[in-house]
């Protein structure tokens, strides 16, 4: 009989390298997440380069014995998915790759235990049990880390606190309670070497955002969105998204935004729900099912919350009207009927380009699926205003406004036509032209718009051989794959889409 056997120190090094910051960051990182999950309400940092330590108490709910020996197994957990952002039984383990030894002490109730671990070999992680130190006070988790080496940033004050304000930043900010306070009742407190971290604010006047999804009288995300006066430091730009004051992404890509002075725009919204749509690493959400509906719904929202704020700082997009009839408007109707019959196979195409006049429709996540509340994105403002265009953050009325359609042309309720036919819903996808030299995508979504490159040098050739229709065909197929499939399906998606398209144009010749 074999015997499988675990190369452990290579399984570690593949687990830090799932996650984006660095070693020391990522250790950090999941040692609070660990202890908010355990309900923590304070936690204190202690350092000593003498000693090339890094000590860590909590007062959370601590462990049993039991769990502690459990603690020790690589994947193993006692969470659930939704509970809390923890690394799912692995990331304090990543703390053997840069210490000596993991010493960790626990209290819960009358059970108070301690154990000593350190990586041997490849192969071999030894613990053993030991005498707890009394790092712990009535109750909670405490952890040191004996680090290898002795310029750790770990061991420096100034990395930590900004570690903290930049992975837990809602955390800091009072602005955040209103949807931390059912997770955290008590608030959290940090203390590094006896002084207590923050409060923190944005550096310049920010504009509060409050996230609606359909059926729920409360915000289910708040945040803040602001404009500095010079260019940011690239690692503050963009909106970030946090779950239970852990900041999961930063930027503009996961929000399907760019808005023309992205460098100098900024944000955090916090998102409690989203929690249980993280992928294992807690870096990401998942994309796909109901859960990536539910993502997806969200930043439907988010999109929606931030379009007013962009706006007013003139990140609006117009056109004139003889230019989008001449380049657009014969591809538009074209993709009504395309993305009509490619939602069937890609069902998130529906939360990128569904309207109509109620509202958007239910995310079809599968035949049989009743989706949860949380699933329906948001209702647009043009929605409720009876305005019949895509609403992305540069459509507008006057001169960018779309031109009354006919009966035949209007979005229909779900269910049966006359006659028993299935009612096909409405799919409204709006191409627009920018010129943004410097950019090397041939086009980007804004909402439901796809914002043409027209700097582009393939546009420029595309117009010189007259293939404009084929090239913006293109164009929203790569534009739209990343954010309707996962990576590996972004070739068979657009392979799709060009066929159906092809097959359109065909028909009204």
């Amino acid at each position: 009989m074999g015997e499988t056997r675990v190369d452990l120190l290579h399984l570690l090094e593949d687990l830090r390298d799932a996650y984006p910051g660095s070693l020391d960051e990522t250790i950090l990182s999941e040692i609070v997440a660990n202890a908010l999950d355990s309900g923590a309400s304070r936690l204190s940092f202690s350092t000593s380069s003498s000693a090339r330590t890094l000590t860590a108490v909590d007062d959370g709910a601590g462990m049993t014995r039991r769990d502690l020996r459990r603690y020790h197994d690589l994947a193993t957990t006692s969470k659930r998915r939704g509970r809390g952002i923890g690394f799912a039984g692995v990331g304090i383990k990543l703390g053997l790759l840069a210490c000596e030894e993991v010493l960790t002490e626990t209290k819960r109730g009358s059970s108070h235990v301690a154990s000593s671990w350190h990586l041997q070999s490849r192969h071999k992680a030894p613990w053993r049990w030991v005498e707890p130190p009394g790092l712990v006070g009535e109750r909670g988790t405490a952890v040191r880390l004996t680090l290898t080496n002795p310029l750790s940033e770990l061991l420096d004050e100034a990395f930590l606190e900004a570690s903290l304000l930049a992975h837990f930043t809602p955390l800091f900010d009072r602005g955040f309670d209103a949807v931390l306070s059912a997770p955290y009742p008590r608030g959290v407190v940090f203390e590094i070497n006896g002084v207590v971290v923050g409060p923190h604010r944005p550096p310049f006047d920010p504009t509060g955002v409050a996230i609606k999804l359909p059926r729920k009288r409360k915000p289910s995300a708040l945040g803040y969105v602001f404009r500095a006066p010079q260019r940011l430091p690239e690692s503050e730009r963009g909106i970030a998204i946090s779950t239970l004051g852990k900041v999961i992404k930063r930027g503009w890509d996961w929000l399907g935004l760019s808005p023309a002075d992205a460098d100098s725009i900024s944000g955090m919204i916090e998102a409690p729900a989203l929690a249980d749509c993280l992928t294992l690493n807690k870096g990401d959400f998942v994309r796909t099912g109901p859960r990536g509906g539910q993502y997806l719904a969200y930043r439907k929202a988010i999109q929606e919350a931030l379009a007013e704020p962009l706006a007013a700082w003139g990140e609006r997009h117009e056109e004139s009207e003889e230019t989008k009839r001449r380049r657009a408007r014969p591809l538009e109707r074209d993709l009504k009927n395309v993305l009509a019959e490619l939602a069937g196979d890609f069902p998130l195409l529906t939360a990128l380009t569904d309207r109509r006049a109620g509202g958007q429709k239910r995310l079809p996540l599968g035949a049989g699926t009743d989706p949860t509340p949380g699933l329906q994105p948001a209702p647009t403002r043009e929605a409720t205003e009876g305005v019949d265009r895509a609403g992305d953050v540069g459509g507008g009325e006057g001169e960018g406004a779309r031109p009354p359609r006919t009966e035949a042309d209007r979005p229909v309720k779900a269910g049966l036509a006359p006659g028993g036919r299935k009612r096909r819903a409405h799919l409204a996808l709006r191409i627009d032209f920018e010129s943004r030299p410097d950019d090397p995508t041939l086009g980007r979504l804004v909402e439901s718009t796809v914002w043409v490159n027209e700097a582009h040098p393939a546009y420029r050739r595309a117009l010189a051989s007259r293939s404009q229709g084929y090239h913006l065909a293109l164009t929203v197929a790569l534009t739209l794959a990343p954010l309707a499939v996962e990576a590996s399906q972004v070739h068979e998606f657009v392979t799709a889409f060009l066929g159906r398209w092809g097959a359109a144009v065909a028909k009204t010749q």
